[in-house]
């Protein structure tokens, strides 16, 4: 009977807490067995943050894990990020923010260019709006601060990579609290193997042969991936803060 891969033999996976329930489908969709470290949401907040907080986190994993890699975008660090990857020669994901991981940077170029007022939503968003947004802005108790962060939006486009009835009347709701207007732009799904941007971003972030959940007792590959989330203690109840105007959330 076989064990289950040692850590150093499985891929360290260190990302923004936005992207871990698409890291998650991914890696189970696709049977990778990744250890995922990720941070919180809140760093898109503090931008400057976010490149000492990986490269620490790196320092930690060297001495468990051969293979580390970096689930963000370059998410406002101006090129930081760049610099402590390339510094312990890990690979990131390609992008300026979270918006280019889901739709693609084509797709969001062509869309600002239509609308340069454009306030991106992603289902993360949509999801946690009232916490992440409308309370971390102060507008649940100055609404009259609407104006001073979405004055100058026309529109917001949810880049939508689960279009059900809910989370449609959940996107509504959040544009409406904004009083804009709604435009749904529908993404293949995170899961759906060699069709979703994001997808095939994870891919090329972690391409070369990746280790596959093995089931201890059969010592074969098991049909699911074996993904392990380690959430920090002090940062597991931490919730993003967006900055004024356009927050940045998944990378």
């Amino acid at each position: 009977m076989s064990s289950p891969s040692p850590a150093s033999d499985r891929v360290a996976l260190i990302g923004c807490g936005a992207l871990s329930t698409d890291i998650a489908e991914i890696c189970e969709q696709r049977g990778w067995a990744v250890d995922h470290f990720p941070l919180p949401p809140l760093l898109h907040n503090s931008p400057k943050e976010i490149a000492p907080r990986v490269e620490a986190l790196i320092l930690e994993l060297m001495a468990t894990h051969e293979r580390i890699a970096i689930a963000y975008a370059d998410c406002g660090t101006y090129g930081a990020l760049d610099e402590v990857c390339l510094r312990y020669g890990v690979e990131r994901l390609g992008g300026d923010h979270c918006y280019d991981l889901y739709a693609g940077a084509d797709v969001i170029a062509d869309l600002s260019r239509q609308e340069p007022g454009t306030y991106f939503l992603t289902d993360f968003l949509v999801l946690g709006f009232d916490r992440l947004v409308w309370r971390e802005l102060g507008l649940d108790r100055h609404p009259d601060l609407r104006d001073d962060y979405f004055r100058h939006y026309r529109r917001v486009v949810w880049l939508a990579s689960r279009d059900t009835p809910d989370m449609r009347r959940a996107a509504e709701r959040a544009a409406g609290r904004i009083e804009l207007p709604l435009v749904v732009r529908e993404l293949a799904r995170t899961g759906e193997e060699g069709q979703a941007p994001f997808a095939q971003s994870l891919a090329v972030l972690l391409a070369g042969p990746l280790p596959q959940r093995t089931d201890p007792h059969e010592g074969t590959p098991a049909g699911a991936s074996q993904i392990t989330s380690h959430v920090m203690e002090a940062d597991r109840n931490r919730s993003f803060q967006p900055a004024s105007g356009q927050p940045e959330t998944s990378s």
